[in-house]
């Protein structure tokens, strides 16, 4: 491997590393302000509410056919 491409691959894995930070950052944001405004699990109560009413419109779309 060219010394140059090692340099490139370092970068990137340095520009994924700091992206991956952030986006871990704006998580936990998100799921500290979900569980004050009442998602006891914040994130995770979110997604099992979203799931559950996926279902139940899946389940009310099959009943008007």
């Amino acid at each position: 491997m060219s010394e140059k491409t090692k340099e490139e691959l370092e970068k990137k894995v340095a520009y994924m590393e700091f992206v991956n930070d952030q986006l871990v950052s704006e998580l936990r944001y998100v799921d500290t302000l979900l569980k004050s405004i009442g998602f006891p699990e914040g994130l995770e109560t979110v997604k099992l509410a979203a799931h559950e009413l996926m279902e139940r419109e899946r389940d009310h779309s099959a009943e008007d056919k």
